[in-house]
């Protein structure tokens, strides 16, 4: 955590490539829109005062692949919130990869219930 933003740094390995060198957008998407959703879950179980987060799914993202994503070296995720609303919150993400900004997310990230086949799978 560095204030509202959630942060990680994940290392792809060889099989993570689109080609040689290069990431592949498919897994900058499932690492946005997986950082934006526990993003998401942190921000909403802060906001509702609970001491777990909630299961939460995704209800709708946004990827924009800005430039190609090196494979060299860690990329870094971070993550804030735009608005927590409720049982659902509105994430801003980015992917940096050798110093500059390569993908960013926008997305809406809701809490389901007991019932909801995501409840509890994680």
């Amino acid at each position: 955590m560095e204030g509202d933003l959630v942060v990680a740094d994940w290392t792809p390995e060889e099989h993570h490539q689109a080609f040689p060198g290069v990431l592949s957008g498919g897994i900058i998407g499932a690492l946005l829109d997986c950082h934006s959703n526990w993003t998401a879950a942190y921000h909403l179980m802060k906001a509702q005062g609970a001491d777990s987060p909630p299961c939460t799914v995704t209800a709708d993202y946004a990827i924009v692949l800005k430039r190609p994503t090196p494979m060299a070296g860690p990329v870094h995720l971070s993550a804030k919130p735009l608005e927590v609303k409720g049982d659902r919150a509105v994430i801003e993400a980015t992917l940096t990869a050798g110093g500059k900004v390569t993908a960013t997310c926008k997305g809406t990230f809701v809490a389901v219930k007991e019932g909801h086949p995501a409840y509890h799978r994680w």
